[in-house]
């Protein structure tokens, strides 16, 4: 049997997910060849690329599904993948110096491999590099150096330090500079402590460990042809996309060329994991020593759900779903309370919380008992479940709506997350916007879907986004009105960005983002906003709007079924992820094809817009009829 790193990964996940692979024991002697490794390792690494240019946030309404669309995106997105590919190996050897042998400049990439009772294990390194004195194994993964460098501690009541330290493109660990004075920016206790989250494999960790499996298998050919002493000579690194890389906008033709920028940042840039991998080994033998049992018992019989599922997660396990949390109803389970990362406490006193909950039989949202729910808002959401009710708090809401200066400019993006910036003044994966869509309603509950809307849409894979400002700016008035969005913070998010790359319209760009208002503050709730009209703290915290069928979740897939009979079935282009796919693959369309593709984009962000002057017209007519004295809060079937 062939076990490649990705095999090793996944199969040591839990005893179940090697048996329901149907793994027999006479395929232990096959072998599988590079062109066979590759075809199976491509969807993990597309898969990485995909994972990282999203969160999934159901409280702020930020909801992207990649599992259904999934095949589609990633074929829209290989082409950047590619080029980080490239990049990184490019840069390695001005980084390193000596050369390097990668997937793109060789057809086939240095393999290591070792035998082990009776199982072949084997992976290919993404990038050999060699020089006179080293071997480097570097890892390339299509994230950001983010998540690293916000590894950060310091002494109380003083600045918080970072605990790399970064020389020559390469992040070393301070506590591994022999010549650093690390205890003059943080005690060593909290530095541990940070440092350690890089050894949880299902956090932080999870490339470093995917690194440090690779680095088992070099260690282990080479202990079995009795080189040894090379080890030595072998170090470890994950290359990344620098987060804080600004492309200059240099192009050969149409393609992007990624000089160092202007503060002499390179795209990708290395972090070297040569101690942490050596610590993670003692686990990883542990874990091959479990994976053998699991290969020769194939034990299909179910096991407690946990952290190693990936549930909700860009790295679930394949049989989540289908098979071992099939359980787990799609609505109203005991995972919708809200806020509710902590879980409960039960009778006993013991915190109980997230899969926990469903393994101790805890599955619907009822299930959870009575005396388990403290706050306020599980109260009203198992009331609106048990009793079919419908929470408003109706003097909120009309408070809120009088917020609302007019125009409102209902807007809405859509972007292009690409892991390498595409344009001057972007950075790996900025949210690029190539739409928008803007209804303008003028006095209330006024506002026509088609004679009011204006859509931008690039034609192009050219910088359309000067053209883009121009049309908003005509007829958004920095000076008067309201900036009105779901989960408006994206919306300014990339107002903000664009008043920073163009700078001649940032003072009106910037007029906009003040005006920003969320519909997520009508619905769900906005503290300190209610904080300055005398409500409770409770009632600040409390959501104004609660009904059964938005399970615990206040994103527009929700929200809208319950406000409008507006829906998204019958559209050519239905979510944001397919509006990237057609956005991306616009070099590949016919002009027919190109043509409905367009119109089905335009059709699709108009609908987003339109959408929120419906539930903005639906709250309305909600609180219409509240008295002089104001009906607080009602419950109705």
């Amino acid at each position: 049997m062939a076990i490649t790193k990705t095999d090793f990964i996944n199969y040591t996940r839990c005893k179940r997910y090697v048996a329901l692979e149907e793994i027999q024991k006479e395929k232990l002697d096959a072998a599988i060849s590079y062109q066979e490794y590759k075809e199976k390792e491509k969807q993990e690494h597309l898969n990485e690329i995909v994972g990282s240019m999203f969160d999934v946030n159901e409280e702020t309404g930020e909801e992207t599904d990649l599992i259904e669309k999934v095949d589609r995106q990633l074929e829209a997105m290989l082409d950047y993948y590619k080029t980080v590919e490239v990049e990184a190996g490019r840069i390695s050897e001005k980084t390193f110096g000596g050369k390097s042998i990668f997937a793109e400049k060789t057809k086939e990439q240095e393999c290591f491999d070792f035998s082990k009772n009776g199982i072949h294990y084997l992976c290919y390194v993404d990038i050999y590099n060699e020089s006179q004195n080293n071997i480097n194994i570097i890892e390339v993964k299509a994230t950001t150096s983010k998540k690293y460098k916000e590894l950060e501690a310091g002494h109380k009541k003083c600045p918080k330090y970072s605990i790399w330290e970064c020389i020559n493109n390469i992040h070393y660990l301070k506590g591994e500079l022999d010549t650093y004075n690390l205890e003059a920016e943080m005690p060593l206790e909290d530095y541990e402590k940070k440092r350690l989250k890089l050894l949880d494999r299902y956090h932080l960790g999870q490339y470093v460990y995917d690194l440090s499996v690779q680095r088992y298998f070099i260690e282990h050919e080479f202990q079995s042809t009795h080189t040894e002493k090379n080890l030595k000579k072998f170090h470890y690194y994950l290359a990344v996309l620098n987060g804080e890389y600004i492309f200059d906008g240099t192009y050969d033709g149409k393609k992007a060329i990624y000089n160092p920028d202007s503060n002499g940042n390179e795209l990708i840039t290395f972090f070297d994991m040569t101690k942490i991998t050596e610590e993670y080994q003692k686990f990883i033998e542990a874990d091959r020593e479990k994976l053998e049992r699991y290969v020769f018992d194939l034990d299909v019989s179910s096991c407690p759900l946990s952290i190693a599922c990936g549930y909700k997660k860009r790295n679930e396990c394949k049989y989540f779903s289908p098979i071992c949390g099939k359980m787990i109803p799609k609505k109203n389970s005991s995972l919708n309370y809200i806020h509710n990362g902590f879980g409960f406490v039960n009778d006993s006193g013991i915190r109980i919380k997230g899969l926990e909950l469903i393994n101790e039989g805890y599955i619907n949202l009822l299930d959870i008992p009575e005396n388990w729910i403290t706050k306020n808002y599980h109260r009203i959401q198992r009331e609106s479940l048990e009793f079919n009710k419908t929470y408003i708090d109706k003097k909120k809401i009309a408070i809120g709506l009088q917020q609302l200066e007019y125009p409102i400019y209902h807007l809405d993006f859509e972007t292009m997350p690409c892991p390498v910036p595409r344009f001057r003044g972007e950075w790996p994966y900025i949210q690029s916007p190539f739409e928008f869509s803007l209804h303008i309603e003028r006095e209330p509950g006024v506002c026509d879907k088609e004679k009011d809307n204006i859509v931008f849409l690039a034609k192009t894979h050219e910088d359309e986004r000067e053209e883009m400002i121009q049309l908003m700016l005509k007829y958004m008035d920095p000076n008067k009105g309201t900036l009105f969005a779901q989960n408006v913070a994206f919306e300014k998010g990339r107002i903000k960005e664009l008043a920073g790359i163009f700078p001649k319209y940032k003072k009106d760009l910037m007029k906009l983002y003040d005006r920003g208002f969320d519909l997520l503050w009508l619905v769900n709730t906005n503290s300190k906003m209610y904080e300055e009209f005398g409500f409770s703290e409770e009632r600040c915290k409390t959501f104004n709007f609660y009904d059964q069928r938005l399970s615990g979740s206040f994103s527009i897939k929700k929200t809208l079924p319950v406000f409008s009979d507006l829906s998204y079935d019958n559209l050519v282009v239905k979510n944001g992820t397919e509006a990237i796919v057609e956005y991306a693959n616009y070099q590949k369309m016919s002009k027919e094809e190109f043509h409905l593709k367009y119109q089905a984009l335009i059709i699709y962000c108009q609908q987003d817009t339109w959408a929120m002057v419906e539930i903005l017209n639906a709250l309305r007519e909600l609180v219409k009829d509240l008295s002089k004295n104001g009906e607080n809060v009602v419950m109705f079937t």
